[in-house]
């Protein structure tokens, strides 16, 4: 079995994605450029499956590629806002599948200009490999039937302030703050990122504030399932670092001049030191009103709440499963598109039955 080639291997996401395929037995090459942190991660894995690549992805995977070529890439090396097409296209070159966990809105809704060169090699190029859009179109999909129409769509993530947070991530959403989004389909106005401040009850877990968020949704759920009004949004669990990012957000609209990507390092130990008043719980709730079957108003609320730090286990999962597909030579789309629809529901949670998950639903 050849094996799954992880860029980013031993971060957040790709460590677990790692260990999610060992434990299957499928090989992994853990990729980067710390030999060291690669090496620690491997120590930790079993090692006849796993080895190791260091080197720079923008620079050297197509020699690594040519030289020992994997079943598929699975790119975990965020931010994507501000990424291109270079890696994917690399792997399209050497006729090698593709698959990333990217949430940069532009970055997976323009991935399908890439398709007629995957087709052409009959491999498949996978963008958004993650909670957005992979889980949140899977949650549409199970519940579409039950409406006549989807008027409008709310829904959002607010991770456990304890639970375990990239770098990467954090650049993603500080790329936006207080910046004017591309439009909310049925918002009406412009958004701003980390505005519109709201408070979301979760089960379990209480209120906690929300804020605008940037993601692919938010054009590929409309056009998909035809969604008329839609809002994504994203909380932290302490609302004095939610409050703050707020506020910040206006120094940013008002014209002051702030990089806050270029602080991302320093506001993500800062918030490390909230640790002791919040908690290793986080959720995520989709709300979706329209008209149902029998004509009437129907409203639909999911949530799943993750307990115990295993929040960053669920957007690993539609690359889990993806990559596992195509190492086992199971039957995976081919050519370049977006994780919308490929993953049901039911297969989503039950990837995640070993960890501290719960879901919880109900309609009006």
């Amino acid at each position: 079995m050849r094996p799954v080639l992880i860029l980013g291997g031993y971060g957040n996401f790709g460590k677990r994605i790692a260990r999610a395929l060992t434990g299957d037995g499928i090989p992994v090459i853990i990729a980067g450029r710390s030999a060291a942190k690669a090496a620690e991660l491997q120590r930790q894995l079993p090692q006849s499956l796993v080895s190791v690549a260091v080197f720079d992805a923008t620079v050297d995977l197509g020699d690594y590629l040519r030289r020992d070529k994997p079943c598929v890439v699975v790119n975990t090396c965020g931010p994507f806002q501000s990424a291109d097409y270079t890696i994917a296209e690399t792997c399209i070159r050497h006729g090698v599948h593709y698959i990333d966990l990217a949430d940069g809105r532009n970055f997976v809704t323009g991935i399908s200009r890439l398709n007629k060169s995957a087709l052409a090699q009959g491999i498949s190029v996978i963008s958004g490999a993650s909670t957005v859009p992979g889980l949140s179109s899977a949650v549409v999909a199970r519940y579409r039937p039950e409406f006549t129409v989807i008027d409008e769509m709310r829904y959002g993530i607010s991770p456990g302030q304890q639970a375990e947070r990239g770098l990467a991530t954090t650049k993603a959403i500080l790329s936006y703050v207080g910046k004017p989004l591309n439009a909310f389909p049925g918002g009406g106005g412009t958004a701003y990122g980390w505005q519109d401040i709201y408070r979301q009850d979760y089960p379990g877990l209480g209120k906690r504030w929300m804020a605008n968020c940037d993601v692919p949704d938010l054009d590929l759920l409309t056009e998909i399932y035809g969604i008329g009004d839609i809002r994504f949004s994203a909380g932290l669990e302490v609302g004095a670092l939610h409050l703050g990012l707020w506020a910040l957000g206006w120094l940013v609209r008002f014209g002051v001049p702030l990089n806050l990507p270029g602080w991302a390092g320093i506001l993500l130990k800062t918030s490390n030191l909230f640790d002791g008043v919040g908690t290793a719980d986080g959720g995520m709730h989709v709300i979706l009103k329209g008209k149902g079957t029998d004509g009437k108003p129907r409203t639909r609320r999911w949530f799943i709440v993750a307990r115990q730090g295993d929040g960053p286990q669920i957007p690993t999962i539609p690359a889990i499963i993806l990559s596992r597909d195509i190492a086992m030579g199971l039957p995976v789309p081919r050519g370049a598109l977006p994780c919308v629809g490929l993953i049901e529901l039911d297969r989503y949670i039950s990837e995640l039955s070993a960890f501290a998950v719960e879901i919880t639903m109900d309609t009006s």
